[in-house]
């Protein structure tokens, strides 16, 4: 899914290799480098109403409230009860929010604004990677990209006298406050956040009827946007595409974004939006989420690690495949003994506790936001008291840290041992957030990096005994000796994931 513009913001789906930056591309993602050892051991307005199945509707919300995921997304799209939401709407039908609110749109205005682009034209933006400027002509989309740098005097005239709609990639690396959100609704959903703004001139529309893969927020911040939703032709569609006039039918839905007004809408909606004539501009970013992130995906990610763990007990996925398989063209013959060997497989999924998912998990947690802390802050650093047998300790950033049981990365030329990877985004790069894992992201050695330790499967039980209590004490841990007991709250201590109370 490559940028384009009206609603669509670009994220990077686990194991997919999609960078969210570039207009069509798909790049391959690179190698990860290996967590170091653990430790030792280590409506459009009244005179357009909303045509056909009406748009539902609500009032004013409060202040966003930061307390935590559940209270920022509760608060986001207040007055809707959280509940009624995903019962009612999500991957189901839009929402349109409607607020008559100041202080709502004084409070989403202050998120991104048009001139705001000057100055950050003025650090250095790039055409394709920060900033895109496209309009849509006779029902296609016209690409007015320029090479290299962005210079704001040129942007600007294309803008006015172009009619080209602005795209600006992820503007959470430039906006402490979007940032602060989006971290919040990574932790809310355990799922990738993006956004986009865009600028719209008057009378201008920036793309062609289309559909999305992702779950989509629309923040009105400026001016006032018309917008059209069709039934989708793919439900809950896996890729963007566009969609000719003459196939969606007439909109379900059509009605004006205001200052302080959130649309939602799920993937596959077709839509298309543009500034109505008398408003010099629209201004909306848009917040979407769940790329790629459907049980389809889960069982791609997850049936390796299952069909890996039964072969070691079952000589049934251990017999050899018929001769000369691999050389036919046909394979139906064999399609009712894997049928018989996918059984079993549910079988013993159905008797298991657990369900091995590594990758989705090591995806999210090295391309998520870091924890929220502030312009001017320090990188985190281990901090208070050192854990000693003795001490009692805490989780800290539970929303940033996932546990995953994978074979040793490190013996690849070996019979490799099963160990325990604890992954976090304590030390991502917010300046780098759903941009890909080109050269400015990468570490020295080319790779992208992975923040995380790794530690003997014997750790696994004391490693859950930690993420599953309040506080727990060091030499109550399930491990042989304290001085593993030690070694493992260091080691979690180093990574600033645990404190000591």
């Amino acid at each position: 899914m490559g940028p384009h513009l009206e609603s669509c913001a670009q994220l990077r789906g686990p194991s997919t290799g999609r960078t969210g930056k570039d207009w069509s591309e798909s790049r391959a993602l690179p190698p990860r480098k290996m967590p170091k050892k653990g430790g030792k051991v280590a409506d459009v307005a009244k005179e357009a109403q909303c045509k056909r199945p009406k748009l539902d509707t609500a009032g004013s919300p409060s202040v966003l409230s930061f307390e935590s995921p559940d209270s920022l997304f509760r608060s986001l799209i207040s007055p809707v009860d959280e509940e009624v939401f995903f019962r009612e709407y999500w991957e189901q039908k839009p929402l349109l929010v409607q607020r008559n609110d100041v202080l709502v749109a004084a409070y989403y205005q202050s998120l991104f604004q048009l001139p705001q682009l000057k100055e950050l034209c003025s650090q250095g933006l790039y055409y394709g990677r920060d900033v895109n400027v496209c309009r849509c002509v006779n029902g296609k989309k016209k690409v007015l990209n320029k090479e290299g740098r962005v210079n704001y005097v040129q942007l600007k005239k294309d803008f006015d006298q172009k009619k080209a709609t602005i795209q600006f990639h992820q503007p959470q690396r430039f906006k402490e406050e979007l940032w602060k959100i989006q971290e919040k609704l990574e932790c809310y959903f355990g799922s990738l956040v993006g956004s986009n703004v865009y600028i719209t001139p008057q009378g201008s529309q920036g793309l062609p009827p289309h559909y999305d893969d992702v779950e989509v927020f629309i923040l009105q911040l400026e001016g006032e946007k018309h917008w059209r939703l069709y039934k989708p032709t793919v439900p809950l569609a896996r890729e963007y595409n566009v969609e000719p006039e003459d196939r969606i039918g007439s909109p379900t839905h059509e009605f004006i974004l205001k200052p302080g007004d959130l649309l939602y809408f799920p993937r596959g909606t077709i839509h298309q939006a543009d500034t109505p004539h008398g408003i010099s501009y629209s201004t909306h970013v848009t917040i979407s989420t769940y790329q790629n992130n459907s049980w389809g995906d889960f069982l791609l990610d997850a049936i390796p690690g299952l069909v890996f763990d039964t072969a070691k007990e079952d000589v049934a996925l251990r017999t050899s495949i018929p001769r000369q398989l691999l050389m036919q063209v046909s394979t139906a013959d064999c399609t009712k003994k894997l049928s018989s060997l996918l059984r079993r497989l549910a079988d013993r999924l159905e008797n298991s506790r657990e369900l091995r998912s590594s990758d989705m998990k090591k995806d999210f947690i090295m391309h998520r936001l870091p924890p929220f802390s502030g312009r001017d802050s320090d990188p985190l650093t281990p901090g208070g008291k050192l854990p000693k047998i003795d001490s009692k300790i805490r989780l800290q950033f539970r929303d940033h840290a996932v546990i995953t049981v994978e074979p040793d990365q490190e013996n690849a030329d070996e019979i490799r041992r099963e160990m325990v990877y604890v992954y976090h985004s304590l030390k991502n790069r917010r300046e780098t957030h759903m941009m890909g894992t080109e050269d400015d992201t990468a570490s020295e050695d080319g790779l992208a990096q992975t923040h995380g330790l790794r530690f003997p499967l014997s750790y696994l039980e004391a490693l859950r005994q930690i993420w599953s209590s309040s506080a727990v004490d060091v030499k109550e841990l399930k491990l042989t000796s304290d001085e593993e007991k030690e070694n493992l709250a260091l080691s979690l201590w180093t990574e600033c994931l645990i404190e000591v109370l």
